[in-house]
């Protein structure tokens, strides 16, 4: 069996891939996935193990070296896991109602991951006047502040619930503590998962690849032709959907055309994804952000709303739908589930499995 100081290697490199393909090495990542004191602390007990006058620190790599099997580990995480669960399926049905009170989804031109620099430089270091800043702080930050938070308890409660579907499967073994890179073991092989949406960005490079224009370009040449107005320094993020609807909403013959060419390209993108997913997988792979860039095993949960686009991200509360498309994907699954992905970035080599799961709105 793969030596615990081997192990323990291969996890802080991130080879979590690697670990997975070996039974020490899964022995190794459903032991690390209890990662609390008491988690451990419960699969001793349960194993009636002695680990008496050993510290804390010492019990994963007694626990890897025992001969504990790996049924026990499994029964122990699914025990922790159903007993987490059930003070938070009680008030599931409430926290669902809450979410759908969520009107609009921006994070208010406040950056994830690092507010405290945004607030810094926007704020502290460029404005030097008292009054100036109090006013911005109410007209400005006051605001961006409230949508950045409820954009961030939007995701945090809506994963959970996402993840719960996945763990309350029968062929899903939960992490129950905190793990990098692994949310769950899906017939013995670990996944991370990402909620995600059909990235802009994709069905740029798609629209690219077959001779089109971007989305964008047309848009603006038809609506300069037709004087309707629209923010020049509006990001491309919010410009798109915003001259959408604009021109969705022109009696002009040629904008009701051109959002008609423009929906069917995308619904022709989508369906290509969900016939051949690995275009998509490698899409988003190779385009990671630097600080978020691993070649772990992923779970892409894909949500669309084909009949607006711009709002899937309103699917993440509608645990119904996600539950029956999840519940199916499972129910399927095969004993090796996902493919094998080689992907590059920033000119190296990576290799990975990985799947993806389309959840679609009609």
């Amino acid at each position: 069996m793969l030596k615990f100081k081997d192990a323990l290697i291969n996890f802080k490199n991130d080879n979590v891939r690697e670990l997975s393909l070996s039974d020490g090495g899964m022995r190794f990542l459903k032991l690390r996935s209890l990662s609390r004191k008491d988690q451990m602390g419960y699969l001793i007990e349960k194993a009636s193990l002695d680990f008496s006058g050993i510290e804390s620190k010492g019990w994963l790599k007694k626990l890897y070296e025992s001969n504990i099997t790996c049924q026990m580990i499994d029964d122990a995480i699914q025990e922790l896991y159903v007993s987490e669960r059930e003070d938070r399926k009680v008030t599931e049905n409430d926290l669902v109602n809450e979410l759908y009170k969520v009107q609009s989804f921006e994070w208010g031109g406040l950056h994830q991951n690092s507010l405290e620099k945004t607030i810094i430089n926007n704020y502290v270091k460029k404005i030097k006047s008292y009054d100036i800043l109090s006013s911005a702080i109410e007209n400005e930050l006051h605001n961006s502040m409230r949508a950045y938070v409820l954009a961030s308890w939007y995701n945090h409660w809506t994963s959970i619930i996402i993840e719960d579907i996945f763990k309350d499967h029968k062929n899903v073994v939960p992490a129950v503590g905190l793990i990098k890179k692994v949310d769950f073991f899906i017939k013995n092989k670990p996944f991370d998962l990402k909620v995600t949406y059909l990235p802009e960005g994709y069905i740029k490079d798609k629209r690219k690849a077959s001779g089109l224009k971007p989305e964008l370009t047309v848009m603006k040449k038809i609506s300069r032709r037709l004087k309707i107005t629209f923010d020049k320094d509006m990001s491309d993020s919010f410009l798109i959907p915003d001259l959408w609807r604009k021109l969705d909403d022109h009696p002009d013959p040629t904008t009701i055309k051109l959002i008609s060419e423009l929906q069917q390209c995308r619904e022709g993108i989508l369906d290509d994804c969900v016939e051949n997913p690995e275009n998509l997988v490698q899409w988003l792979y190779e385009n990671q952000g630097v600080r978020r860039f691993d070649a772990s095993n992923r779970l892409f949960l894909v949500l669309v709303d084909k009949g607006n686009f711009f709002e899937s991200w309103k699917l993440k509360r509608a645990k119904s739908l996600i539950e029956s498309v999840v519940t199916s994907y499972l129910d399927g699954v095969s004993d090796n589930p996902g493919f094998k992905l080689t992907f590059n970035w920033e000119s190296n080599k990576y290799i990975t499995e990985s799947d993806a799961i389309f959840v679609i709105k009609e």
